[in-house]
């Protein structure tokens, strides 16, 4: 049923606020995740899985680290016009950047009129999930409506974190109200107490799109937000329907993970969203085969273990250790150590994540903390041990109790 012209959108403009200091000098979509990945890997890979081949990424917030992966990650052949393409705002409407995920679509039409295709596929670049988006496609165009939203249950309790979708009782495919986290919403009708929260993943006719951004271009009174403008445009007009991520059957996913998706837009989410990757039936599964998450392959050695330098052996229990790590004589628990990290004799590491080239030296210790790239935790040191220590240095601190350091810092030992 799937027709041959689709074209996807990946919207990878956000600035990302709520992840500071992960986001200082880098776009959120380029944030690190699980290891060797970067967050806007698992949408390219679910379209790319999807079959979709014609792919741009719409960039804006200090996006060279994005741009840069892209470019070097996300090579297609070039045959069949097959690309994934990132695209800076070009600034065809005047001199201004994006105001909106609604505007950044305007912006860039030149693409869609360039491919004129019969479906677009929109999408977030910032969401850890799987999804088939045949299956949501397939689905848009049986309805015959103009605009599916994804949708994943959540629970009625948790309603006013999401944009929350209510459907038509006579016809729950259909887009009853679409609210922004609203403070009591209805129930579903076969669930009173789950409500469908949008995935900020969408389909749409081509010429309904363009038309609907065209117009929202024009008002004044917009915020020219694809969730917050464009949908409730379709909805009022009767012409938006919910695509329920239970009807979604990824190849390889498991009881346990089937159905996950997480919005990892706030330091305490990002950090949860690791500990669902290592337990051993782990809530997220990074290991299926049949739908496989892509990223760049490093020209790295193999992850390391060995006894350090007294013979004394180390330990690594429900851990992820990616290529080009060093773990000597060291004990590391429940943590995500990405390429190249580095942690000496008699540290500790736990319940934590360290990115790319983090080095944590002899004895020093790690609990509940962010590493980001180049971070040194010098001989004997201590993060996350001490919240009111690590305020004083500088370090984010949030009200749960992880510590997160910038890029490039140097934790040293308290005297």
């Amino acid at each position: 049923m799937t027709p041959r012209k689709i074209f996807g959108i990946v919207l990878a403009g956000g600035e990302g606020k709520r992840l500071m200091p992960l986001t200082e000098d880098r776009a959120k979509p380029a944030v690190p995740f699980g290891g060797q990945y970067r967050l806007i890997d698992f949408a390219l890979s679910n379209l790319i899985n999807s079959g979709l081949t014609q792919i741009v990424v719409l960039t804006q917030y200090k996006s060279h680290s994005l741009d840069r992966h892209v470019s070097q990650t996300w090579r297609l052949s070039g045959l069949l016009n097959s690309y994934v393409a990132s695209v800076p705002a070009q600034q065809r409407l005047g001199k201004r950047w994006f105001s909106g995920s609604a505007d950044a679509i305007l912006q860039s039409l030149n693409l869609i009129h360039d491919e004129n295709p019969d479906i677009i596929v929109v999408v977030g670049a910032d969401h850890v999930y799987r999804m088939d988006f045949r299956q949501m496609i397939d689905a848009h165009i049986e309805s015959g409506l103009d605009a599916t939203v994804a949708a994943i249950r959540q629970p009625i309790s948790l309603a006013d974190q999401f944009g929350v979708i209510e459907v038509d009782d006579a016809n729950p495919a259909r887009i009853n109200r679409f609210l922004e986290k609203p403070k009591d919403p209805q129930g579903l009708p076969d669930a009173p107490h789950e409500v469908l929260a949008s995935m900020g993943n969408y389909v749409f006719n081509a010429d309904a799109l363009i038309d609907a951004v065209l117009r929202d271009g024009e008002l004044t009174d917009s915020n020219h937000d694809m969730g917050g403008d464009i949908v409730p445009a379709f909805v009022s007009q009767g012409r938006a329907g919910v695509y329920d991520l239970r009807r979604n059957s990824v190849p390889g996913s498991t009881d346990r993970d089937r159905y996950y998706w997480r919005d990892v837009g706030t330091i305490d989410s990002f950090f949860e969203a690791h500990q669902d990757l290592i337990s051993v039936l782990p809530v997220f599964n990074l290991y299926n085969r049949e739908w496989p998450i892509f990223s760049q392959q490093l020209n790295s050695p193999p992850a390391k273990f060995t006894r350090d330098a007294r013979g004394t052996l180390g330990t690594m229990i429900d851990s992820i250790v990616s290529l080009g790590s060093v773990i000597s004589g060291a004990h590391v628990e429940r943590s995500v150590l990405g390429p190249w990290a580095t942690v000496g004799s008699g540290a500790h590491v736990a319940d934590s994540i360290v990115f790319d080239r983090a080095s944590i030296e002899s004895g020093a210790t790690v609990r509940r903390a962010i590493l980001d790239k180049d971070v040194v935790v010098e001989a004997g040191a201590q993060v996350g041990v001490e919240p009111e220590l690590d305020r004083s240095r500088g370090f984010i601190v949030t009200p749960s109790g992880i510590t997160v350091v910038g890029k490039g810092s140097r934790v040293r030992r308290a005297s």
